[in-house]
């Protein structure tokens, strides 16, 4: 097998699993497949030159079957395996006020060692909580607001079904290339959120109190990472149809499948003419109200969150060239892309 055969391997394994140990282990693999030592490779996970060795022998040796090793072994289980479960289960399906803990709402490290404490007579540390909620399938996540027009058997449906299905033809060859796009306004004063300060101070960040911004157009590869992005004067059907026509140009070879969600732009009658002259383009909609479906609403978040954020713009096109420099900055590493954006998608 190739090199590049071994790297497209690894990288579907990663696109597949849920294990957090799985993936770094495949992570691990194709880090040294792109030339990096195992000294670095163990730098950048966190891990010892060992370990890094022990994964390489094992996908040697035995392929995937050598990276799907069983939990690393430490100190013995606390907990029996029904009690893992009891403690998993009801961390899913109730609160704590449900459970007891009067005027609690919200599962933290404390309130579960506290209930571990009760339930079982074993004592926690909110550190041993943490490492033992990850193993069970946990991870420490922000909640998001979801819209409530949305129809949960639509979004079963795209989740189980369309994208599955846009998957089998790509990798049979039925199409070549699948993006996600969607469009957002980036203001030159955006939202303030949390910094380190001194204590006792605060940032101030000026403003002219205007709304001045820059309306973009963005579309995520799903394979390769990459990121192909406009910026317009209005998101009008015109703009979105040059948009297009960019797409076009940058995978000028192949079926593409651009999936978007149910703006009206997006279904203006203008772009009729143009996609039945443009066969190879199709687009597949999202449904309504289920931004979440896609996953370049992370892209968003990203750009805001390291380039404007906290930033007061003085003149409209620092805005511009900020956002061009974030762009070109992610498309020299896709697979940070992969990583961040499309893991799991």
């Amino acid at each position: 097998m190739s090199i590049q055969e071994e790297w497209n391997r690894i990288t579907a394994a990663m696109k597949e699993t849920n294990s957090t140990r799985f993936y770094e282990r495949c992570l691990a693999i194709r880090l040294h497949l792109e030339g990096r030592t195992f000294t670095e490779i163990a730098s950048i996970l966190g891990r010892t030159y060992q370990t890094i060795s022990t994964y390489w022998k094992a996908n040697q040796e035995d392929g995937l079957a050598g990276l799907e090793l069983d939990h690393a072994p430490g100190g013995p289980k606390k907990l029996t395996d029904e009690q893992e479960r009891k403690l998993a289960d009801t961390i899913k399906t109730k609160r704590p006020a449900d459970v007891g803990f009067e005027a609690r709402f919200t599962w933290t490290l404390k309130t579960i060692a506290m209930w571990i404490k009760r339930e079982f007579g074993e004592t926690f540390t909110e550190r041993g909580v943490s490492k033992m909620l990850e193993r069970l399938g946990f991870s420490y996540t922000k909640a998001t607001y979801t819209l409530t027009r949305a129809s949960s058997e639509e979004q079963e449906h795209f989740r189980e079904e369309t994208l599955p299905e846009l998957k089998e033809q790509l990798k049979s060859g039925e199409i070549q290339h699948l993006l996600f796009e969607d469009e957002s306004m980036i203001r030159a004063y955006l939202a303030l959120q949390y910094n380190w300060f001194l204590k006792g101070q605060q940032r101030k960040i000026p403003t002219y109190g205007r709304h001045e911004g820059a309306k973009l157009f963005a579309a995520i590869h799903y394979e390769t990472g990459y990121v192909t992005h406009r910026e317009e004067e209005q998101q009008d059907a015109a703009a979105f149809q040059r948009f297009l026509v960019d797409i076009l140009t940058k995978y000028p070879e192949g079926k593409i499948v651009v999936v978007l969600d149910n703006s009206r732009v997006h279904h203006a009658n203008e772009l009729k003419p143009f996609l039945q002259e443009n066969e190879r383009l199709r687009l597949i909609f999202l449904p309504k109200y289920s931004p979440e479906l896609n996953p370049i609403e992370g892209l968003w978040k990203w750009l805001k969150h390291d380039v404007v954020n906290n930033v007061f713009f003085s003149k409209f096109y620092h805005i511009r060239t900020h956002v061009t420099a974030f762009m070109k900055l992610i498309n020299q590493n896709p697979l940070q892309v992969i990583d961040r954006l499309l893991l799991g998608v």
